[in-house]
């Protein structure tokens, strides 16, 4: 990172990984450096960086196929919070979004949304993060499931391709591609929990039947982002042993360009999609 005074905006990059993931992990966010050195490499990250400080602030765009993109990594160190860096970092992501004629996408936390809202987002739906406790793996059977059924159910779901993305989550140390009776999921590593998703399905008991087997042959935390508007999927990981952790409120700033043929049963994470 070059030096610059506190109130410029610079681009990020790669090396600056391990000072992005400080602010991420200083929020409790989930995202390891895996996270962080994608978004650097693949994405176009801004920051701002204080002198004699560091890095205090950032927000990523992610380009995605089909004009559109995903901003996320929106963070600023608390003592540096309440100042306006991260509307001014979200209004640079915007602009770049702009310039490369891309809808922006993304999951706002409420505080988030009601700042997002007032730049010109408009809510399309919303997600809840559940978590469910570390248990003793029984070593289910999970038989692995196909990359190109995952990235062709993915476009379905979301309306564009992201198959840059999901093969390198897929290729991560530590990742699990499983299918069960017509339900996929990703499971991956992040700094605190495993992540699963992408979770598609044929229907909501089939996506409920894998993540039980999922929860069976995990023996760590696990986090999931499903629909926050299925109330009856969110009813039956709860009697299952998920717990709502936090709601996100997805949102489109620009033209929806797309049109999703099939449901996702949880998401990416909120800093994919």
């Amino acid at each position: 990172m070059a030096a610059t005074d506190s109130v410029a905006i610079v681009h990020l990059q790669p090396g600056d990984a391990a000072a992005a993931l400080a602010l991420s992990t200083e929020a409790q966010w989930n995202q390891n450096e895996a996270d962080w050195r994608f978004f650097l490499a693949s994405g176009i990250v801004f920051g701002i960086v204080e002198r004699d400080v560091g890095l205090i602030a950032t927000a990523a765009l992610l380009p995605y196929a089909q004009g559109n993109a995903w901003i996320s990594m929106v963070l600023v160190t608390a003592s540096r919070q309440r100042r306006g860096l991260a509307t001014r970092l979200v209004d640079a992501c915007i602009e770049e979004a702009t310039r490369q004629s891309r809808t922006a996408w993304l999951d706002a936390t409420p505080a988030g949304a009601a700042v997002y809202g007032g730049l010109g987002f408009t809510p399309t739906g919303r997600m809840l993060r559940m978590r469910h406790a570390a248990a003793m793996a029984t070593k289910v059977p999970l038989l692995a499931g196909d990359f190109e059924e995952l990235v062709a159910r993915d476009g379905r779901a979301t309306g564009f391709d992201r198959r840059a993305m999901l093969q390198e989550l897929c290729g991560r140390d530590g990742s699990r591609l499983v299918a069960q009776g017509g339900a996929i999921a990703l499971i991956r590593d992040g700094r605190s929990a495993r992540h699963v998703g992408p979770l598609l399905a044929d229907d909501a008991a089939s996506a409920a039947r894998l993540l039980a087997a999922i929860v069976q042959s995990e023996n760590v935390a696990l986090l999931t982002d499903v629909n926050g508007d299925d109330h009856g999927f969110i009813d039956n990981l709860t009697a299952s042993g998920w717990s709502a952790e936090r709601p996100f409120q997805r949102m489109r700033f620009g033209r929806s360009n797309v049109t999703a043929s099939a449901p996702a049963f949880a998401g990416a994470g909120p800093e994919y999609g």
